[in-house]
């Protein structure tokens, strides 16, 4: 019998949930990392705007059930999709009040260079959409 190799490992991973754990895991680690980033980046802006906290707030469930999806196949394909699926939807929420606030910034996209620069950061809410889309694909495999 040949050893397997390449996509061939990957399948066989995948089939029996190796690389689902990983990716829980991954998810919860990317939600520590992310969550003190924004909390850090909020907080130099003084949480100017209630929403700031959302984020922040849910970095603690997206831990958890990235953990718990680790441990336990049943957590994997319900708490994990139902928390990432917030996590998606702040981070496309975000992504919208950041472009919002640049825009608000004097000269709006007619200083778009400069605004990009010292506004919010545009894409920066897309990583929060990023480690909610590793927790919704570590359910679905």
């Amino acid at each position: 019998m040949q050893p397997t190799h390449g996509i061939d490992h990957l399948i066989k991973n995948i089939e029996q949930g190796r690389f689902e754990r990983l990716l829980s895991g991954l998810s919860a680690v990317a939600a520590l990392v992310t969550g003190l980033e924004i909390y850090f980046e909020h907080d130099r802006a003084s949480f100017g705007n209630r929403w700031m906290w959302l984020p922040v707030a849910l970095t603690p469930p997206m831990m958890l059930a990235g953990i718990a999806g680790v441990f336990s196949r049943r957590t994997a394909k319900t708490a994990l999709p139902f928390v990432s699926a917030f996590v998606v939807a702040n981070g496309l929420q975000g992504t919208y009040l950041h472009a919002r606030g640049m825009l608000r910034k004097p000269g709006g996209w007619s200083q778009a260079i400069y605004n990009i620069e010292m506004g919010p950061p545009l894409f920066a809410p897309l990583l929060v959409t990023v480690v909610g889309g590793m927790g919704l694909l570590a359910a679905i495999l």
